[in-house]
């Protein structure tokens, strides 16, 4: 269904799930992007080979060997497949997660997680992943710039924002108990911890940063819900209570807890792109493996009070605008 939003554009009724991938149903980790040269949105993500029927049910391998999906949409609401990201070898590997998209004066930029092959079990020796920077002026050819070096390779899950002339990316830092701390840099190549520590106490993964009803937001998940913190210059945080997306939500494809999100600003609202696993489907009593895939829902995000909640339950329809610049 279509309907007008504001400023008169055609707003669409988002769908249950939002996406899902063709291939091997198992997206997760999404990062959207404007793409300015195609006028496309384009959702980069982990593409977890879900399908996979191991017959250890330990073995996690399907989690591992994973390339970068891609789908595009022209509204940020209905998308379609467009394949797979070509990545160089030279600084990337078997294994790709959680890519974080940035834009910036003609130039994108993906920071990306790199696992050195392909792993059976978490905590293997070898297993940490590391933190990768390419750049592209098309978001289709893109070349190796650096690793990110904050004096530890065991760190995952990019997210950068632009404070000022500086910028900061928060990353879970293994080294610290699993938390999410912060680094800067004026050129996005070259980072340094910022001595604030953990931004929280919780420990959690894929935080996303983001400025939103004149504060500094993040959102990270707990593996309980997603933690929402709350910052007036990105340095100081506090954690709201609760998590949201915590409860199981009542429509079908979306009756897991929410994960590892990506939020987009659009004016005066925003909306959380987030995954869900598949075990609480109907298909999943008469497969077990059904609850290794993985589909992308979106839902808006409400401030109120100081605040962020979602109503996962609730109709949303909407269009993304494109950025100004």
């Amino acid at each position: 269904m279509l309907a007008l939003c504001a400023g008169g554009a055609m707003a669409a009724d988002a769908a249950k799930p939002l996406y899902r991938d063709p291939v091997y149903d198992g997206a997760a980790d999404v990062s959207i992007i404007y793409d300015r040269g195609a006028k496309l949105w384009k959702m980069f993500y982990t593409n977890r080979r879900a399908t996979m029927q191991l017959p250890d049910r330990k073995d996690v391998a399907w989690v591992h060997g994973t390339a970068i999906g891609i789908a595009t949409s022209a509204d940020g609401v209905q998308w379609r497949y467009q394949g797979t990201a070509a990545l160089p070898a030279a600084c990337t590997d078997t294994t790709s997660w959680a890519p974080e998209l940035y834009y910036e004066n003609g130039t994108y930029h993906m920071w990306l997680t790199v696992v050195p092959g392909i792993f059976h079990r978490w905590g293997e020796p070898g297993a940490s992943g590391r933190i990768v920077h390419l750049t592209s002026a098309n978001l289709a050819d893109w070349a190796c710039a650096d690793q990110v070096d904050v004096g530890t390779t065991r760190i995952i899950d990019a997210s950068v924002l632009k404070l000022g002339e500086r910028y900061r990316m928060w990353y879970k830092d293994e080294t610290v108990g699993s938390k999410i701390v912060a680094a800067d840099s004026t050129d996005l190549r070259s980072w340094r911890k910022t001595g604030d520590g953990p931004v929280s106490a919780t420990r959690g993964e894929g935080p996303k940063a983001f400025r939103f009803k004149g504060y500094y937001w993040m959102v990270a998940d707990a593996w309980k819900g997603l933690m929402v913190l709350r910052s007036d210059d990105a340095s100081h945080w506090r954690q709201q209570d609760g998590y949201i997306l915590a409860e199981p939500g009542q429509q079908a494809t979306d009756r897991g807890i929410g994960q590892h999100a990506d939020v987009v600003v659009d004016g005066e609202r925003a909306f959380i792109y987030y995954f869900v696993h598949q075990g609480a489907e109907p298909e999943a009593a008469a497969n077990p493996y059904w609850q290794q895939r993985t589909v992308i829902q979106v839902a808006e995000l409400v401030y109120k009070d100081g605040a962020l909640s979602v109503d996962r339950n609730a109709p949303l329809s909407f269009k993304l605008s494109a950025p100004a610049n």
